[in-house]
Protein backbone atom coordinates (compact mmCIF):
# COMPACT_ATOMS: atom_id res chain seq x y z
CA UNK A 1 0.00 0.00 0.00
CA UNK A 2 1.23 3.18 -0.71
CA UNK A 3 1.80 5.97 2.21
CA UNK A 4 0.12 9.44 1.23
CA UNK A 5 1.80 12.42 3.04
CA UNK A 6 -0.94 14.09 4.93
CA UNK A 7 -1.32 17.71 5.17
CA UNK A 8 -0.62 19.89 8.28
CA UNK A 9 -4.66 20.55 8.40
CA UNK A 10 -5.35 16.78 8.00
CA UNK A 11 -2.63 15.54 10.64
CA UNK A 12 -4.64 18.20 12.97
CA UNK A 13 -7.72 17.35 12.43
CA UNK A 14 -6.51 13.36 13.27
CA UNK A 15 -5.59 14.84 16.39
CA UNK A 16 -8.47 16.47 17.34
CA UNK A 17 -10.48 13.61 16.65
CA UNK A 18 -7.98 11.47 19.09
CA UNK A 19 -8.20 14.20 21.79
CA UNK A 20 -11.97 14.11 21.91
CA UNK A 21 -12.14 10.45 21.87
CA UNK A 22 -10.13 10.39 25.31
CA UNK A 23 -12.01 13.16 26.59
CA UNK A 24 -15.13 11.16 25.60
CA UNK A 25 -13.95 8.30 27.81
CA UNK A 26 -13.09 10.42 30.41
CA UNK A 27 -16.26 11.90 30.90
CA UNK A 28 -17.95 7.91 30.80
CA UNK A 29 -15.49 6.99 33.36
CA UNK A 30 -16.41 10.41 35.44
CA UNK A 31 -20.36 9.16 35.10
CA UNK A 32 -19.28 5.68 36.13
CA UNK A 33 -17.32 6.58 39.31
CA UNK A 34 -20.11 9.29 40.14
CA UNK A 35 -22.65 6.32 39.63
CA UNK A 36 -21.55 3.85 41.84
CA UNK A 37 -20.20 5.99 44.39
CA UNK A 38 -24.06 7.92 44.70
CA UNK A 39 -25.34 4.53 44.83
CA UNK A 40 -22.83 3.03 47.79
CA UNK A 41 -23.88 6.56 49.73
CA UNK A 42 -27.28 5.65 49.51
CA UNK A 43 -27.25 2.49 50.26
CA UNK A 44 -24.89 2.86 53.19
CA UNK A 45 -27.00 5.66 54.60
CA UNK A 46 -29.61 4.31 56.84
CA UNK A 47 -32.17 7.78 56.85
CA UNK A 48 -32.00 6.59 53.08
CA UNK A 49 -33.27 3.41 53.16
CA UNK A 50 -36.67 3.66 51.12
CA UNK A 51 -34.76 4.29 48.50
CA UNK A 52 -32.16 1.87 48.99
CA UNK A 53 -33.34 0.13 45.76
CA UNK A 54 -31.85 3.22 43.76
CA UNK A 55 -28.56 2.94 45.38
CA UNK A 56 -28.13 -1.14 43.78
CA UNK A 57 -29.48 0.31 41.07
CA UNK A 58 -26.90 2.84 40.40
CA UNK A 59 -24.04 0.43 42.29
CA UNK A 60 -25.13 -1.79 38.85
CA UNK A 61 -25.01 0.93 36.38
CA UNK A 62 -21.56 2.39 37.01
CA UNK A 63 -19.56 -0.26 35.92
CA UNK A 64 -21.89 -0.71 33.05
CA UNK A 65 -21.66 2.80 31.56
CA UNK A 66 -17.79 2.13 32.22
CA UNK A 67 -17.65 -0.83 30.14
CA UNK A 68 -19.77 1.34 27.35
CA UNK A 69 -17.61 3.75 27.71
CA UNK A 70 -14.09 1.81 27.04
CA UNK A 71 -15.92 -0.45 24.46
CA UNK A 72 -16.91 2.86 22.52
CA UNK A 73 -13.11 4.73 23.35
CA UNK A 74 -11.60 1.66 21.84
CA UNK A 75 -13.79 1.13 18.59
CA UNK A 76 -12.98 4.94 17.75
CA UNK A 77 -9.42 4.47 18.24
CA UNK A 78 -9.28 1.14 15.98
CA UNK A 79 -11.04 2.84 13.73
CA UNK A 80 -9.28 5.96 13.67
CA UNK A 81 -5.70 4.14 13.23
CA UNK A 82 -6.76 1.87 10.35
CA UNK A 83 -8.59 4.67 8.47
CA UNK A 84 -4.91 6.82 9.02
CA UNK A 85 -2.06 6.49 6.79
CA UNK A 86 0.80 9.22 8.41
Amino acid sequence: MEKLKLSLTDRLAIERTRLANERTFLAYFRSAVVFSSSGLAIIKLQILEEIEWIGYALVIIGPVLFLVGLFRFLYVKRSINKNTVI
